[in-house]
């Protein structure tokens, strides 16, 4: 290896390391775990939005470098680059784009199909596009995607090649309310294939509709969350609170986010992951 490229190794490793310094300093954090503690840090995610440190997402169909080294688990393995991937997936986004099957086409700015890698090992999976997502045709990027990216920025991850991001609406509901039911089942098949598609290794649900319509179960988030279920009896699922949720001033809110921690904490043991305390 040359010394610019040490040079520009050392550069990435300082830039990561500090955005996940601030962000526990963010959090309130004091200290890191000690070797052997099960549960690690207490952490209370920050709710004030940061400055963007990653590059916007790439458009949909493409790859970025997947997480590496990944060992093997309960979950199905996270696929080579396949071209059924890179054929199908953007052509799911566009029957996506141009879809008419339920009232909330008609009142869309665009649809919202995904970003990040879709050959990452780890998903995130939401409840609907919002004002922002339905603006930019992306997900997760208001208020509680920039949470949700500190969130996977904490896990050693970088959000646009390290995970993948969807919803299980790809229209915003107006005026943000809940989707109805006729609603998630109509557009839920396009969800099914495209996690067929991508075949991640882990899905974390964020929140009741996420969590309801992947798991088929009435059963709230806080009775599922903190657990391991299935997908269709083969990929694992995390069921945890939705960003949003974090962002509500409530007692609860500290709470909440110290659950959330530990949940991804769950994740990152499942896919051998570890914070970068170090460069």
């Amino acid at each position: 290896m040359t010394t610019d490229d040490n040079r520009a190794e050392v550069r990435s490793l300082a830039a990561s390391l500090r955005a996940y310094l601030e962000w526990h300093r963010d959090a309130g954090t004091e200290g890191f775990p000690r070797e052997g503690t099960r549960a690690g840090p207490q952490l209370a995610f920050s709710s004030e939005p940061k400055p963007e440190s990653e590059p916007r997402p790439k458009p949909v169909g493409t790859v970025a470098e997947p997480l590496a080294a990944v060992p093997s688990g309960a979950a199905a393995a996270t696929p080579t680059s396949s071209p059924v991937l890179h054929i199908r997936l953007p052509q799911l986004a566009a029957e996506v784009a141009s879809c008419t099957r339920c009232a909330l086409s008609s009142s869309r700015t665009q649809t919202v199909f995904a970003r990040g890698n879709p050959e990452a090992a780890l998903c995130f999976v939401g409840e609907a596009p919002g004002a922002e997502e339905d603006a930019q045709g992306l997900p997760f990027v208001g208020r509680a995607g920039q949470l949700l990216d500190r969130m996977i920025v904490a896990m050693g991850l970088a959000p646009e090649r390290d995970v993948y991001i969807c919803n299980i609406l790809k229209c915003r509901p107006p005026d943000n309310r809940r989707p109805e039911p006729i609603e998630t089942a109509t557009c839920i098949p396009y969800l099914h294939e495209q996690l067929s598609l991508v075949r991640p290794r882990a899905i974390v649900a964020l929140g009741n509709t996420a969590v309801a319509a992947l798991l088929d179960t009435s059963l709230g988030i806080t009775k599922l969350r903190g657990q391991w279920k299935l997908y269709r009896g083969q990929t694992l699922v995390m069921p945890t609170y939705h960003p949003s949720y974090l962002l509500r001033p409530s007692p609860q809110q500290v709470e909440a986010k110290r659950q959330v921690w530990a949940d991804l904490q769950l994740v990152m043991k499942e896919l051998g992951l570890n914070p970068r305390t170090t460069a």
